[in-house]
């Protein structure tokens, strides 16, 4: 792959894909680190007087409402503030015409062209040409789409002289301190669901020592073992309850899961003993903190992805911030996943690890050493 340093980009019409997928509330965006992050790649571009057009999706769109709702028109007003420059806001592309004079411009979503045929996300060839028009060069940039062929990713690299930037570069420095590990290599994964992530963990156990589990992805493990997990969330999905079991059985002396936990509805710390049908596990207790934290002083490497219990309510980011704070101690620390950022961030732990935003694409390219996207960009 090429990096953006080298390519001859003076006075290049540049098209730019970038993570703007960020999180915002009545219109404000409440966390602005990704475009924070993107800024490197915008700045040396304008440096070299190219004509910019940015790209990126935000959120799905699956209905006309959901267009209404994921507007980046929030990330053109933070740009302007961040940059301190003009950015000129195409909603209509190509029905309304782009001015030539103007030298930053933001497409809208991406993602609208999901609506009502899934074009973007089907990544469809003939959306790739229309976008390609715009530039004589594409510069990859949103390493939290490289898991997924989109026709604004895969479909433009197929079309133009592609290269990444700055923020793709970065992440892929920070992950190959887990694709080499120094031993023992340790995984930590918490979040909702199994489903999806059980490739993964399939991949991933093979390779590491202990793979500690929280949030429910554990609970689903330790329904697997017949243990009563009362309302919590878990999988339903039998054949995947019997692959978990299987897995079990295989990488018991590998395989973490809770011993106690904090419910949800009183606040209560119980042990997996003690928990009735009405209970919802929010997060570890103390005791699966103080085991995380005996397991994790002797490890080399750690790759965290997804919180131990939900962090971000009052009263259940304990179990998360204690694991935070064994973690400080250990040589080498990855966090992946924009929750988990988040949760670093709250929790007062910013500078203490490296952090990448990729999310499931940084997951995916942990356990698989590769990424769709990364993979297209000759």
């Amino acid at each position: 792959m090429k990096f953006i340093e080298d390519m001859h980009l003076n006075n290049k019409r540049v098209i730019v894909r970038c993570d703007f997928n960020v999180p915002i509330i009545d219109g404000k965006i409440t966390d602005d680190s990704k475009i924070v992050k993107s800024l490197k790649t915008i700045n040396y571009l304008l440096e070299k007087n190219c004509r910019v057009v940015l790209l990126s999706h935000l959120g799905r769109v699956k209905s006309n409402e959901d267009k209404n709702k994921n507007t980046l028109l929030p990330v053109k007003e933070s740009l302007e503030s961040l940059l301190g420059t003009e950015v000129t806001f195409v909603t209509d592309y190509p029905n309304e015409d782009i001015p030539k004079d103007r030298k930053l411009i933001l497409l809208e979503n991406t993602r609208y062209f999901d609506y009502p045929e899934k074009l973007e996300s089907g990544n469809d060839l003939e959306l790739a040409k229309m976008w390609s028009k715009l530039g004589d060069v594409f510069v990859y940039d949103a390493f939290a789409s490289a898991h997924r062929r989109h026709a604004s990713t895969s479909g433009l690299a197929s079309l133009l002289p592609t290269c990444i930037g700055y923020l793709v570069k970065q992440e892929l420095e920070n992950l190959n301190h887990v694709k080499e590990p120094n031993e023992p290599f340790m995984v930590i994964m918490g979040g909702a669901k199994v489903d999806d992530k059980l490739p993964l963990i399939k991949n991933l156990l093979p390779r590491c020592e202990n793979l500690l589990l929280g949030g429910g992805i554990a609970n689903s493990f330790l329904k697997a073992k017949d243990i009563n997990v009362g309302s919590s969330l878990a999988t339903t999905d039998e054949n995947i309850l019997l692959d978990l079991k299987c897995l079990i059985e295989l990488y018991k002396d590998k395989i973490v899961l809770p011993i106690d936990f904090k419910d949800k509805n009183t606040g209560e710390i119980k042990t997996l003993e003690e928990l009735v049908n009405d209970d919802i596990i929010y997060d570890i207790g103390p005791k699966t903190a103080t085991k995380y934290g005996n397991i994790l002083k002797n490890a080399g490497t750690v790759f965290m992805n997804g919180t131990l219990g939900m962090s971000e309510e009052a009263g259940f980011e304990n179990g998360t911030k204690k694991v935070f704070e064994y973690l400080t101690n250990v040589p080498t620390v990855v966090i992946g996943g924009g929750d988990t950022v988040a949760a670093v961030n709250n929790l007062g732990f910013t500078d203490k690890f490296i952090l990448s935003s990729g999310g499931g694409a940084s997951l995916e390219y942990i356990a698989y050493q590769t990424l769709p996207v990364l993979e297209d960009i000759k």
